[in-house]
């Protein structure tokens, strides 16, 4: 009976991308707006595809070539007979290639309908606030649908192709390689992306609004159109790619966990637990999606006073709350039908599937818990921000100064959160036990590791609609900036504007959501690293990681080094694109004076297209470099040192990873939010100078064009790049360690015995 359960993630994923098609059809059938919001749109479009488009012939080069190499390496180093190594490398190199190849697609396509909405959000908003909303999240459920169903059709289509339904303990180490393929893919397309947005935004700020006092998104500005193509490419195909590597990597490190659960039983459940519960969680997500409705949204006019933002906020948030519940029940009920015959036992006389029905549970409720405390540092609601807000009123030195502390500081609370995760879900999945005659290794506690397996599962339950609020921020951005370069009325800009103001809240909160799933997945997938190097050694030595060997202490001190040198390159790749972008948009306001005309009529367009090209060709430059240095690290790592060392260097370098994470997301993004904060009006002083309540009707308000406020923006251009190009980046590296390992353990024990 267990195995017609593969049908479950097969079919609603197909459902899904139905869905995701019907999105894709309602958003591209509403109205572009007027010629001159349309001549703005299809700047971006152009310049965000032609982007796409090289960007991906150069990762699509170097994914046949890491496909070659690692079926080669798998052939000539891995154990058995010239059968089994034939077999073990075309499987592993075909599912690399289907998983860059998925990847790609999913960001591709959620991008280009992204980058079609961005006109009709516009034109929405002409009409009403609801109507612009519902385009908008609509427009960016594409990309949330389509990366979540291709990932969960991709898994479960290969691993029924590959002999699962008849060999379920073998199938899903054959299908590592698509986890690895979607993680080579995301790396490059996540750096690729936030190196061009980020050297397109601080070209566009620094010269735009602090040597040039011109407005955001000003169609002066010869860097506008760059930036505005950047919030697509970064936020969109580069986050897309984020998750959908997530989820790929974490259902097959979970399938492979599973399959020591099924030698103890028998029964396939264990494996197939993590697609059901995906299946279920578009479910959910679709549900949430839909419940947020125009006829629900309380038009300004008639909402008293209320900020437009927060009305907006509440609609996403219900439909955020819906889809959680849902996932909830969604959990219990999965865990019913897959284990409720299960031989396995549970304690305190509850049965196995309600223990791991808190897991997931936990899971879920740690998906709130990274929500809310992101907000926490990064609105302006709170502390964090109005004190780097006040901080500016000395400096850029104080902001940079300020936002630092807030971001050693924004570390602590994730960092607890995710260890009373783990801890928490480990204790109510060691609460099951399997049958001692198994052959289980005694070196661990199997049902408790499958506990925290189950708790990542319910985290990433939510991944669909979470993608589509983050995706939902450049639409709403390159609204803004359509709306303004158009000139639209100032009713129709308060709208955008609003919207606007949501989208860096979702997006921040879409970082967060990303490294806390990313925090769990590593200990699932560093688990079933240990898992595959059991299987090939039979030696439960294997399963203590031994930080006083010396060969490990070392894989560990590479791995935390790592860390820190790939945020170096992604930064550093940032600010030399970014001068190469303020040198020529400086070059072009010396050099034609009339872009800067007092009269409109005098006034002549910048060159945008030159700095499209700029931002495109250092991106893809500066790419290169700390994604090669970041595939070869591990893999020389395990060569030299060996399979345990391998182990040392996955543990600590993720350690790393997700503190430095936590570090770059949230301090960038306090700073960005700061500089809102103050460009909304809420920084008020007294005539001595010093902060008073943000609506002290006697305050002084230190608005645009303030020197807080240019302080304020410088603070926003140093965390630019750590919130979207090094942050973002290090999700994926973290379980990028994570998947090189796991394909090229047969190499790591071969070399090693």
């Amino acid at each position: 009976m267990s195995n017609y359960y593969i049908w479950v993630p097969i079919v609603v994923g197909v459902l899904a991308i139905i869905f995701a098609i019907s999105l894709a059809n309602s958003v591209l059938r509403k109205d572009t707006g007027t010629p001159a919001m349309q001549k703005v749109a299809n700047a971006i479009f152009q310049g965000a595809m032609a982007f796409l488009n090289r960007q991906y012939r150069t990762i699509a080069t170097l994914s046949i070539v890491a496909a070659i190499v690692v079926a080669t390496v798998l052939y000539l180093f891995s154990k058995g007979t010239d059968a089994d190594r034939l077999s073990l490398a075309w499987h592993t190199a075909i599912a690399f290639i289907i998983g860059a190849l998925c990847s790609g697609l999913s960001g591709y396509i959620g991008m280009y309908v992204a980058v079609k909405s961005n006109s009709r959000t516009a034109s929405a908003a002409t009409r009403s606030l609801g109507e612009a909303l519902i385009v908008s999240l609509r427009g960016g459920a594409v990309s949330g649908f389509l990366v979540v169903a291709l990932s969960l059709l991709g898994v479960s289509l290969l691993f029924t192709v590959y002999n699962g339904l008849s060999n379920p303990s073998v199938a899903p180490s054959l299908i590592i390689g698509f986890g690895f393929g979607a993680s080579f893919v995301a790396l490059f397309a996540q750096l690729g992306g936030g190196i061009y947005t980020k050297a397109a935004d601080v070209g566009a700020d620094l010269v735009g609004k602090v040597e040039a006092n011109i407005p955001e998104d000003d169609p002066r500005n010869p860097a506008v159109i760059a930036d505005l193509v950047g919030d697509n490419v970064g936020d969109c195909a580069g986050r897309g790619a984020d998750l959908f590597e997530s989820t790929a990597a974490e259902n097959i490190g979970a399938m492979i966990l599973g399959v020591t659960l099924y030698t103890a039983t028998g029964s396939p459940s264990w494996i197939l637990f993590p697609l059901v519960m995906s299946a279920f969680g578009l479910i959910a997500s679709s549900i949430g999606l839909l419940s947020v409705r125009k006829s629900a949204v309380i038009e300004p006019d008639k909402a008293a006073g209320r900020d437009p933002g927060d009305i907006a906020m509440r609609q996403l948030t219900i439909g955020y709350w819906i889809t959680c519940i849902l996932a909830g029940i969604g959990v219990f009920v999965g865990s019913y039908l897959l284990f409720g015959d299960s031989k396995a036992v549970g304690a305190a006389g509850l049965a196995p599937w309600v223990w791991y029905g808190l897991s997931g549970l936990v899971g879920i409720v740690l998906s709130i818990a990274f929500v809310y405390i992101t907000q926490y540092y990064t609105s302006g609601t709170w502390r964090p921000v109005r004190e780097i807000a006040a901080a500016s009123l000395t400096g850029p030195a104080t902001t940079i100064i300020s936002g630092i502390s807030v971001g050693f500081e924004c570390v602590a609370l994730p960092v607890i959160a995710i260890s009373c995760a783990l801890g928490l879900s480990f204790f109510l999945g060691s609460h099951v036990t399997f049958p001692t005659s198994s052959g289980l290794p005694t070196a661990i506690n199997p049902g408790g590791i499958y506990g925290t397996a189950v708790a990542t599962m319910g985290m990433l339950m939510s991944c669909a609609y979470v993608l589509a609020m983050d995706t939902f921020g450049p639409i709403t951005d390159n609204a803004g900036g359509i709306t303004e370069m158009s000139n639209q009325p100032e009713a129709v800009r308060d709208v955008t504007d609003a919207l606007d103001s949501v989208g860096n809240t979702t997006k921040a909160l879409t970082k967060g959501y990303g490294i806390g799933s990313a925090a769990l997945a590593a200990f699932l997938l560093f688990s079933a690293y240990l898992d595959v190097l059991f299987s090939y050694t039979k030696n439960p030595d294997v399963y203590h990681v031994d930080l006083s060997n010396i060969t490990v202490f070392i894989a560990a001190l590479l791995g935390l080094t790592l860390i820190f040198f790939f945020s170096s390159l992604a930064i550093r790749a940032v600010s030399r694109a970014a001068q190469n972008m303020i040198e020529e948009v400086r070059r072009q306001f010396r050099e034609n004076p009339k872009i800067m005309a007092e009269k409109v009529e005098d006034r002549v367009d910048p060159d945008y297209a030159r700095c499209v090209d700029i931002s495109t060709r250092g991106a893809l430059r500066a790419m290169i470099l700390p994604g090669v240095i970041a595939v070869l690290t591990p893999i020389a790592v395990g060569t030299i040192l060996g399979p345990q060392a391998g182990a040392g260097l996955l543990m600590v370098g993720t350690m790393g990873g997700i503190v430095m994470a936590l570090f770059l997301n949230n301090g960038g993004g306090a700073w960005d939010n700061a500089k809102k904060f103050i460009e909304a009006g809420y920084l008020r002083v007294n005539e001595k100078g010093e902060v008073v309540d943000s609506l002290d009707p006697d305050g002084i308000i230190l608005g645009k064009k303030s020197e807080a406020h240019k302080a304020s923006v410088v603070g926003d251009t140093v965390g630019d790049p750590f919130k979207d190009t090094a942050g973002p980046s290090l999700h994926v590296l973290i379980k990028l360690l994570s998947t090189i390992t796991l394909v090229l353990a047969p190499l790591f024990v071969a070399l090693h015995p």
